[in-house]
């Protein structure tokens, strides 16, 4: 497999999943709509809508399904994205390489275009249902609609992004522990929900999802020490936004307590972890099925050394 190529076609979908899928701009809302465009619109990996339809095709899914949770998964990353960047919280004015969502149409705009990509989100991922084509099809579109707010809110996503906020208001001391618990969930929980949505809507059973979910974990804590190297180690134009970040904001990050060399070995670490639980799943009996296992496990490999 030629997996850069294999890759911009895989991202390549994605991006034409997210298009179809975000609200056409127009109306009186026109502005707040345009800013939820901007910010998804700005670029990105697309690493989840990716991960979950190779999930997805893995377990033996196939058509439409789950291209509705594909551009979910990717609104409610971003929101996430608009709402860090925000004053309150990361104030960082430049995403992707661009004006932040907020440096461009201000504070109170770029929190409703927040407001409006997570709204979106989930009203997009019920479009699944446009596509089930059996009971079963129904029922599997409840189980990932049940993961994804899961793993999108106060005990996934949202519960670690509140620990994160709080410590750096209170110019709290995070332990090791604490660190780890922000990056599983900040971090770690979308990726999760990202696989095990793909895996739950192609009728993966209980175990295969378990599998996925600990590889996401894995994936998640190892690709936030990349970041956390990148933002001592890149540039701004490598990483796409103001580099040294993390040390003017008075954030802690896993660098304090295992030090360069300590956290790039757990960053392998993780990865190698993430790949072999992946490369242990039992994909479907189909061309199609082995492709996405291998892509997938030749993805989490990439991630490694990324300077992006």
């Amino acid at each position: 497999m030629d997996f850069e190529a294999e890759l911009k076609k895989r991202t390549d979908r994605a991006e034409s999943i997210i298009k179809k899928y975000l609200p056409e701009i127009t109306g009186p809302q026109a502005t707040v709509i345009e800013a939820m465009d901007y910010s998804v619109g700005a670029g990105g990996k697309r690493l989840r809508p990716v991960i979950m339809m190779a999930a997805y095709e893995m377990c033996g899914g196939k058509g439409e399904l789950a291209e509705p949770f594909c551009a979910a998964i990717e609104m409610i990353h971003n929101y996430s994205l608009v709402h860090d960047d925000l004053p309150e919280m990361d104030n960082d004015m430049i995403r992707r390489g661009l004006p932040s969502t907020h440096a461009k149409y201000g504070a109170g705009m770029a929190v409703l275009a927040g407001d409006g990509l997570l709204n979106s989100a989930f009203e997009t991922a019920l479009k699944s249902t446009a596509f089930a084509s059996s009971a079963e099809d129904n029922a599997n579109i409840l189980k990932a609609l049940a993961v994804l707010a899961d793993r999108a809110g106060i005990y996934g996503m949202i519960g670690g992004q509140a620990v994160d906020v709080e410590a750096e208001e209170k110019d709290l001391e995070l332990s090791e522990a604490d660190i780890l618990f922000v990056y599983e969930n900040k971090t770690s929980a979308l990726l999760q929900a990202s696989m095990v949505c793909g895996a739950l809507l192609a009728g993966a059973d209980g175990q295969t999802a378990d599998t996925f979910s600990e590889a996401a974990r894995c994936l998640g804590v190892a690709f936030q020490i990349q970041d956390d190297i990148l933002d001592v180690t890149g540039t701004t134009e490598e990483i796409g936004k103001p580099a040294g970040s993390d040390e003017r904001n008075g954030k802690k990050t896993y660098l304090a307590y295992l030090g360069m060399e300590g956290a790039e070995k757990e960053q392998r670490r993780l990865s190698a972890q993430a790949h072999d639980l992946v490369a242990g799943i039992t994909v479907a009996d189909s061309e199609d099925a082995a492709q996405a296992g291998a892509f997938l496990t030749a993805l989490i490999d990439s991630l490694v050394d990324r300077r992006k």
